[in-house]
């Protein structure tokens, strides 16, 4: 002990007191960083995103990122010059649009299919009130030219929409009739279908109130269908009146 208070025995040169080691892991120069060590002043920490250390494995069931990709972000719209497809959206199929048929074409409104039947129906009752007129005084004849011009009302129908795909009320108002499929041509047999309910007129006295009735509710099943299709057009098979 010196006067000053300074023990060298205690305090050799260096710092380090006799007989201490120094500690674990080597000195201050090469000494490894302990578990839970905090970096030193001017490291920083790993950045979002960096690559992992090589030969770090990814943690179970996670995939590691590719080069230069990025991840995807919420309600990432398709790449550029990348295109849905007519009618589909990158995430799954839009529902059918009310108001097209299933074949591209836009479907006959209420209104205008009304529109072309009455004026088919003005077209049919000119020459059978001509006829009537000059029938009327026989009960005989009165009933038979029921008959006829029922007959003539569904060769009338029959015979258009298989020879031209649509009547002349249709053809005026710009409408025609595809067969199911969408062909363009229709057979005799899918029309006589879908017009079937013409020959309700047949019937004696309440005929007409018949077929007046199977048409409201024609008219009642083609406003509430999508594809604007008549329980006729069903009953055909899937035959569908759009826009020429």
């Amino acid at each position: 002990m010196t006067s000053g208070g300074y023990d060298p025995n205690q305090y050799p040169q260096g710092g380090q007191p006799y007989g201490q080691p120094y500690p674990q892991g080597g000195d201050q120069y090469g000494q490894q960083p302990q578990y839970g060590q905090q970096p030193q002043y001017g490291q920083q920490p790993p950045q979002y995103g960096q690559q992992p250390q090589y030969g770090q494995q990814p943690q179970y069931g996670q995939q590691p990122p590719q080069y230069g990709q990025q991840p995807p972000q919420y309600g990432q719209q398709p790449q550029y010059g990348q295109q849905p497809q007519q009618g589909q959206d990158p995430y799954g199929q839009y529902p059918q649009q009310p108001g097209f048929d299933n074949y591209g074409g836009q479907a006959g409104d209420l209104g205008t299919r009304i529109g072309a039947r009455v004026i088919d129906a003005i077209i049919l009752a000119i020459p059978y009130f001509i006829l009537y007129a000059l029938v009327s005084r026989s009960t005989v004849l009165t009933i038979g030219l029921g008959v006829v011009w029922t007959l003539v009302q569904l060769g009338y129908f029959v015979g258009l929409e298989t020879s031209q795909g649509t009547t002349l009320g249709k053809k005026i108002l710009g409408l025609k009739v595809l067969a199911p499929g969408g062909a363009a041509k229709i057979d005799p047999a899918t029309s006589l279908k879908r017009n079937i309910f013409v020959a309700a007129n047949i019937i004696p006295c309440v005929g007409s109130l018949v077929s007046l009735g199977l048409a409201i509710y024609i008219m009642v099943t083609i406003s509430q269908d999508p594809n604007k299709q008549g329980w006729h057009d069903k009953f055909a098979g899937g035959t569908q009146v759009v826009k020429a």
